[in-house]
């Protein structure tokens, strides 16, 4: 539903106001949450009322995500790009790990009631946040049909190489990492780590690395950005390799450490040049575009990476996730305008 819905949120970002539509969405993400959490502390939940609401919820944040993207060059100056989209990298990762770690806390002393309306409060402090920030005004596109603006956005989308191809690239190399990560990690850690504990170090030590590689982008500034950010593709191979031996966890960990140094900074150096690069009637439109491309194959990545491992093993199914990363970031490197554009 989050992915159908991307489209359809960065046509509407593009021809109204993204600050509103991330406002509105914060909010509808925050009731639907609310009243799950109300359903749960009073015990009167049902099953299809919990899937309705649920999607609810993903609607909403599926809308937020374009309009998020867009709004960026909006506030920071251009110059100063990489640094905001540094510091929104770093608070996003940080955000995360200490989400799943007081989530997993207040679930197990208080229950997923208040653990959902602790949540549903997040998401209305976001709505106030975003209300108070002062943003240049919008380019907004021509208010045409959302189908005409969807057509248009792709051909904004199609006309820069370096942004499809490497979309294309991530495509398939999402379908390695996760697939290597999401399923066959926890297998192989559950047969021969010592289970969910090693598991947990290796899942922890990608999240640390999510923010030094934020922190990398930060201070440091690449002559080919988009040379820089694939070559930062290789390492993430690391972890399905050693997954596939298996080797010691402390190994595995600091291989994780390194993937997400890697995703850091790619994600930094990409969005940089989406803001500056790409028609500002058409950014959210296009970063729409590229989210949906980049994860469209994940749920089949791990699909088959679980049948892969009932029919030949994990350890051969990680190597083959491996060659997934390597073989399609190798390909982008043969795209002239990955290797030569400068920042």
């Amino acid at each position: 539903m989050q992915v159908a819905t991307l489209l359809l949120g960065g046509a509407l970002a593009d021809r109204g106001s993204r600050q509103r539509q991330m406002i509105g969405a914060d909010s509808v993400a925050a009731l639907a949450q609310g009243a799950i959490a109300v359903l749960l502390l009073t015990r009167s939940a049902s099953f299809p009322t919990l899937v309705a609401l649920v999607v609810i919820a993903s609607v909403a944040m599926a809308l937020h995500q374009p309009a998020h993207v867009g709004l960026v060059p909006l506030v920071a100056p251009r110059e100063r790009l990489q640094a905001a989209n540094a510091l929104l990298g770093i608070a996003n990762s940080t955000a995360y790990a200490l989400g799943a770690v007081s989530a997993g806390i207040i679930a197990a002393f208080a229950g997923a009631g208040a653990e959902l309306a602790i949540d549903a409060a997040t998401f209305a402090a976001s709505a106030l946040l975003v209300l108070g920030i002062r943003a240049a005004p919008q380019a907004r596109s021509a208010g045409k049909s959302l189908v005409r603006e969807l057509r248009e956005g792709l051909r904004e989308f199609t006309a820069h190489t370096w942004l499809w191809t490497i979309v294309v690239q991530f495509s398939v190399m999402l379908m390695g990492w996760f697939g290597a990560f999401a399923v066959l990690g926890p297998v192989i850690a559950k047969e021969s780590l010592g289970g969910a504990e090693a598991w947990g170090r290796i899942v922890g030590a990608e999240g640390l690395g999510l923010v030094a590689g934020g922190l990398l982008a930060l201070r440091v500034h690449f002559a080919r950005t988009m040379l820089a950010a694939t070559l930062f593709c290789f390492p993430i191979s690391g972890v399905p390799l050693l997954l596939s031996i298996p080797a010691p966890t402390p190994l595995i960990a600091a291989a994780s450490f390194v993937a997400g140094v890697a995703f850091g900074a790619f994600g930094v150096l990409w969005n940089t040049e989406l803001h500056k690069r790409v028609a500002p009637e058409a950014l959210s439109r296009v970063s729409a575009y590229d989210a949906m491309g980049s994860i469209a194959l994940v749920p089949v990545g791990e699909a088959l990476a679980g049948l892969a491992a009932a029919s030949i093993g994990a350890a051969p199914s990680a190597v083959v996730c491996a060659v997934l990363i390597v073989v399609p970031t190798a390909a982008v490197l043969a795209v002239r305008d990955v290797r030569q554009m400068r920042a």
